[in-house]
């Protein structure tokens, strides 16, 4: 039996690309949460107007990987301690989140960030909150970084994460 996990960690692409390595996931899709449209469009996410963050919904088989190793995935492949913002990219789209499909996760994440907390030079910022909607990515978004490995944004930004992947959680991946 599988479960989700839906997190917000600045470019969709990034972060799907990250999960995508890890062994037990079995699907990783690209999408928005967290806004106030329904069935929003990468245009109006992107100009702010949704109130949406990009995001992943990752299925996983928990009998190989854990709820608190996808978070603890998700806060060393990313910056939870800048507000709307990851890298180069800034805006509300951009932030931090973790959006937790039952209690369980939520009580997951607010001790986990408890507990990493004072190891971060800053507070952390990600918003905890419950998945509401999960709204898919159009198609073209989905397995980006496989469809377009020369696209250069891509190769600036997915390696270093998938890098930092291999160095803090190499047991994770497939």
């Amino acid at each position: 039996m599988t479960e989700q996990a839906t997190f917000a960690g600045g470019c969709f692409w990034c972060t799907e690309s990250v999960f995508k390595q890890i062994d037990g996931v079995t699907d990783v899709v690209s999408g928005y949460a967290g806004g106030h449209v329904a069935d929003p469009s990468y245009e109006a996410v992107c100009r702010g107007e949704t109130g949406h963050a990009e995001c992943i919904q990752i299925t996983y088989d928990p009998d190989e990987v854990s709820y608190e190793d996808l978070l603890a995935v998700h806060f060393t492949t990313h910056t939870p301690t800048t507000k709307d913002r990851e890298g180069n990219d800034v805006g509300t789209q951009y932030r931090s989140a973790v959006f937790y499909h039952d209690e369980a996760q939520r009580e997951t994440v607010e001790a986990l960030i408890e507990e990493i907390e004072p190891g971060y030079d800053s507070d952390i910022v990600t918003e905890v909150e419950p998945l509401e909607t999960f709204y898919p990515a159009e198609e073209y978004h989905q397995d980006y970084f496989e469809k377009n490995p020369d696209q250069s944004y891509c190769q600036l930004t997915i390696p270093p994460k998938i890098e930092k992947l291999k160095e803090k959680h190499a047991e994770l991946l497939a």
